[in-house]
C-alpha cells in the first residue's frame, strides 16, 4: 500500500515583501512546520511573482540543488561561476552550489512581474566544484505527457543534471488524458505539483498549485479533470 501526502494550495506558507510574493510548500524563511520539512530530498518548493525591475541581490548557497523554472516573464541570473543570462518559460536552469556559490535573480522585464518555481534538492555528496546547467525545452514535447527535465548527473539525455539520483517531468494534459508514470527507483517518491488546473493522483482530486507525495509504490497514475499543467518530482525518500 502507498503513502500519500497532501499539501494543500491554500495551506501553504506565505509571505508578501511587496517586490517579492512567495508561497512555501514547505518551511523556509519566516514559515516553520515542523510537518513540513521536505518530502525525501526534495527540500523546497516556492512558488515566487517578483515585481517589475526587482529581484534578489547576490546571496550564497552551498551544497544544495538549485532548480528555477519560469512560469511567466524573464528572470536575469548571474552568479560567481561567471554565468549571466536571462533564463525565460521554457528553459530550465539548475545550479550544484557544491562548496559555495553566490548568485542574483532579477526580474529582466520593467513592465511585468517574472513568476518562477525555485525547487532546492538535497545532493547525494557534498563539498563538489560548483556546477551550472541550463536546457531549453520545447513544450511541444509535454503535450499529453510527461516530459523530463531534469535528471541526474552523467544520464546522457535531455534536461539539467543535479547531483542527486533525482529526475523531475512537466507534463500539460488535455482533459480526460491519463498518464502512468513509473518512479525510476524503489527507494524513490513522486511528488506531483500541479501548475494549473484539476487532475487525480492516485485517487486523490487536486486543483491549481496543490501538492501531492506518494511513496512505497513503483507507478502513479496521473489522469487531468480539466487541461492541466503539472511537475512532478521523483526524488529519494532517504537522505
Amino acid at each position: 500500500m502507498a503513502n500519500t501526502v497532501l499539501h494543500q494550495a491554500v495551506t501553504r506558507g506565505h509571505a508578501d515583501h511587496g517586490w517579492l510574493n512567495s508561497y512555501h510548500t514547505f518551511s523556509f524563511a519566516n514559515y516553520y512546520n515542523p510537518e513540513r520539512m521536505h518530502f525525501g530530498a526534495l527540500r523546497v518548493l516556492n512558488d515566487d511573482t517578483v515585481a517589475a525591475g526587482k529581484g534578489f541581490g547576490k546571496h550564497p548557497h552551498d551544497n544544495m540543488e538549485i532548480i528555477s523554472i519560469p512560469l511567466e516573464g524573464d528572470l536575469e541570473h548571474s552568479d560567481s561561476m561567471g554565468n549571466k543570462t536571462i533564463i525565460r518559460k521554457g528553459d530550465i536552469q539548475a545550479m550544484s552550489a557544491g562548496t559555495g556559490v553566490a548568485h542574483s535573480e532579477y526580474n529582466a522585464n520593467s513592465d511585468k512581474p517574472v513568476k518562477f518555481l525555485q525547487i532546492w534538492v538535497y545532493p547525494d555528496r557534498k563539498n563538489i566544484q560548483p556546477q551550472y546547467s541550463q536546457v531549453t525545452l520545447q513544450p511541444a514535447d509535454r503535450k499529453n505527457k510527461l516530459q523530463q527535465i531534469v535528471l541526474p548527473r552523467s544520464k546522457d539525455s535531455d534536461g539539467v543534471t543535479v547531483q542527486q539520483e533525482a529526475w523531475f517531468s512537466l507534463g500539460d494534459f488535455e482533459k480526460e488524458k491519463q498518464v502512468i508514470y513509473e518512479i525510476k527507483r524503489k527507494e524513490n517518491g513522486a511528488y506531483i505539483f500541479v501548475l494549473k488546473g484539476k487532475v487525480t493522483v492516485e485517487g486523490q482530486k487536486l486543483d491549481t498549485r496543490d501538492g501531492f507525495g506518494v511513496w512505497e509504490t513503483n507507478k502513479v497514475s496521473i489522469t487531468a479533470d480539466s487541461d492541466a499543467e503539472v511537475l512532478l518530482m521523483d526524488v529519494p525518500m532517504n537522505i
